[in-house]
């Protein structure tokens, strides 16, 4: 899929929108959500000394970026729908940084992990390679990045008001290896459940110190 300029800021404008207008009912339809397995998945795999400093990237209305911080963690959010950027501040305490995912700007070797739950899907794949490269460069050494996008057969566009790319496992890796992570694992969600029923591929990667990709 070919997109301009121009259609890659309608894609953000349009899906900001769609999450701004509907806030308060997104959080309503997802704040009891248990996602303890995905935190655990990242927060198992970071090996500096707690306590660690964390991107909650696409923090939404705050839920995951509080549970963050509840473990005694230096947690951070970052959201692009202005109205999730308030929610999250004013329920969880913590500094939420208002920034579009395609325009980020974001401080290098930061971070010691990066909670991406339910929200790189949102990245166009003509722009993918280069979103995952900023966050590499936000990561400090040997850190690490959590994923959880739903899965499909690497088709992309609008889906009820709001624009995502829905990749299967082999394409997610390939982007994931060429801006220089390595795999730690990979599961689906909801757990329990058989395959077809699981739209959620999640998945853990590591910094690599070798192979550097060129921004």
């Amino acid at each position: 899929m070919t997109l301009t300029p121009e259609n890659l800021e309608n894609i953000s404008a349009i899906t900001l929108d769609h999450y701004n207008q509907r806030a308060e009912d997104f959080w309503e339809g997802t704040r009891d959500h248990d996602v303890v397995q995905n935190i655990e998945a990242l927060l198992q795999h970071i090996q500096a000394a707690p306590p660690f400093t964390l991107l909650d990237f696409g923090c939404g209305p705050g839920r995951d970026l509080k549970a963050l911080a509840g473990r005694g963690h230096v947690a951070v959010g970052l959201d692009g729908a202005l109205r999730f950027v308030e929610m999250a501040r004013e329920y969880t305490g913590c500094k939420v940084w208002h920034q579009d995912f395609l325009k980020l700007d974001l401080p290098d070797r930061y971070f010691d992990g990066i909670f991406a739950n339910a929200s790189l899907f949102h990245v166009p794949s003509r722009e993918l390679a280069r979103v995952l490269l900023e966050l590499r460069a936000s990561l400090k050494p040997d850190g690490v990045l959590f994923s959880s996008n739903p899965r499909g057969n690497d088709e992309e566009g609008w889906n009820r008001g709001r624009y995502g790319a829905y990749h299967t496992l082999e394409t997610w890796r390939g982007f994931l290896t060429a801006a220089g992570f390595a795999e730690l694992g990979h599961y689906y969600r909801p757990e329990g459940l058989p395959r077809e029923q699981q739209p959620w591929l999640a998945s853990v990667w590591r910094l690599t110190t070798t192979n550097t990709p060129n921004a």
